[in-house]
């Protein structure tokens, strides 16, 4: 299941606005803080589905059943360009325990590239719920390189997958490549995937834009 959170009029769009525009990517700060408000909605829905137990609560004048979140989640995400997104999740699902990936690009000289894995802290994921952040699902491969490797660490019982902007062919590759108990969380969908594997429109490389450009 494939959820585009910016397909009714919300807020949202003013984040995905600003994190697109060229001007004001050049505020490092801002781009960051955007990205964590996308999470940070994305957190909320999520938290629709999720499971709920009543709690009794003692106030200062009685009790109060209120109803509660029976567990909490594992989230997740890529490094480096995952982490503002990662956080605005974790500002909302602040109890939950956390895993951290680090997965890149290998380019070659013809222009192709494969994906390489060369980190994962984890707790288990035995009958867990997974919520795995990325902020660009281009090509979706580094997305299901990585779900396969987290699956070393236990199976979970459902996995939402959050990203920013994604195109419409890694959307297509992820829901050809990962099992049924996935739901897809995207701010935005971009219909055009360069050769090299860029999303068009787009907005560019988000760790550089959020963390400075690598060598």
């Amino acid at each position: 299941m494939v959820h585009v959170l910016s397909e009714s009029n919300s807020i949202i769009n003013q984040f995905i606005a600003e994190i697109r525009d060229v001007e004001v990517q050049n505020d490092r700060m801002r781009f960051r803080r955007n990205l964590e408000r996308i999470g940070e909605m994305a957190a909320v829905e999520i938290s629709k589905v999720l499971p709920y137990m009543i709690r009794d609560v003692v106030t200062p004048l009685g009790i109060s059943p209120v109803p509660v979140l029976a567990e909490q989640p594992v989230v997740a995400t890529i490094l480096r360009a995952g982490l503002p997104l990662h956080q605005g999740i974790l500002n909302y699902f602040d109890h939950a325990d956390n895993a951290f990936v680090s997965a890149y690009r290998k380019h070659h000289k013809d222009g192709s590239f494969e994906i390489h894995l060369d980190y994962l802290s984890s707790p288990s994921l035995d009958n867990r719920i997974l919520i795995l952040a990325d902020p660009m699902l281009a090509t979706g491969a580094s997305m299901v390189v990585t779900f396969k490797a987290m699956m070393e660490k236990g199976k979970p019982k459902h996995t939402h997958i959050v990203a920013a902007l994604a195109s419409t062919q890694g959307v297509e590759y992820l829901k050809k490549h990962l099992p049924e108990e996935v739901t897809i969380w995207i701010a935005a969908i971009d219909e055009e995937l360069t050769a090299q594997g860029y999303i068009v429109p787009g907005l560019g490389d988000a760790g550089d834009l959020a963390f400075g450009v690598k060598l």
